[in-house]
């Protein structure tokens, strides 16, 4: 009888924390590279491409890529958002400070940078609980650094491309291609 009290506590407990954790991407609090309250609210309507990403990483190179992109489709409504983590193999030890001016620098990066995030594990943000976690279309834990998630106009998530796919390759512009052509 105990243990059926406490997994019904433990499920009541699980639900009401479910019931709590935002339902959308506008909906989470966050700060922006220089530490100011923001969400993503100012992005309501756009295609968005989030992005983790770190400095000091074999696939920081992307940073370029990400940037092309940023500037070729940002007039269509485009708006590339990177999340700087350093939950794989410590690649992003540096302070929002040191990352901005790494990305501005090294990259010319131009797209919005975010606080460092942490993407997987007990921790996790709640950004990225919707966007990996068990209600989003495309479930399970970021693998690595610059994991992309493609979120339509609607705020609905519609892709999600592994590390490895580059922001440039054929499967990620048809799919932004598609999201800003749809109603």
């Amino acid at each position: 009888m105990k243990l059926l009290t406490l997994a019904t506590t433990l499920l009541a407990a699980a639900a009401l924390s479910a019931a709590d954790a935002p339902k959308s991407v506008y909906d989470v609090p966050l700060k922006d590279i220089d530490g100011k309250d923001t969400s993503l609210k100012a992005y309501q309507g756009k295609v968005l491409l989030i992005v983790n990403v770190a400095s000091k990483c074999g696939k920081t190179p992307q940073y370029t890529q990400l940037e092309a992109l940023n500037q070729e489709f940002q007039k269509a409504g485009l708006a590339v958002l990177g999340f700087p983590s350093n939950d794989f193999g410590k690649q992003e030890p540096g302070t929002n400070e040191e990352i901005k001016e790494f990305c501005s620098t090294k990259y010319k990066v131009t797209f919005p940078m975010f606080d460092k995030v942490v993407v997987k594990g007990p921790e996790q943000h709640p950004l990225y609980q919707v966007l990996s976690g068990p209600q989003s279309p495309f479930p399970g834990d970021v693998k690595w650094n610059f994991g992309k998630f493609l979120v339509g106009k609607d705020g609905k998530i519609l892709k999600r491309f592994e590390p490895g796919v580059k922001p440039d390759a054929p499967e990620v512009v048809e799919a932004i291609k598609s999201a800003l052509a749809a109603k």
